[in-house]
């Protein structure tokens, strides 16, 4: 199956904003937290999710690129 480089934008686009909302919903959390171990686990955890949303944004630069011809083979 081939993705197109457009396509491919837009769904690193919504994995990062579905990842972004993860991570927010983990460090709005952080008040709520009773002890220090699981407010510790919520830092981890929204860590994670951000770093996921910044792996999703970067491969949907890099996809953007190709799609633009500034990236890739030149013809």
């Amino acid at each position: 199956m081939r993705i197109t480089a457009a396509a491919s934008v837009w769904m690193c686009a919504a994995f990062a904003l579905v990842c972004f909302g993860v991570a927010a919903v983990g460090f709005f959390s952080l008040p709520d937290a009773a002890d220090a171990s699981l407010r510790d686990d919520s830092i981890g955890y929204a860590l994670f999710w951000t770093f996921l949303g910044t792996i999703g944004v970067v491969f949907g630069a890099l996809s953007w690129m190709i799609k633009e011809g500034k990236l890739g083979a030149q013809e």
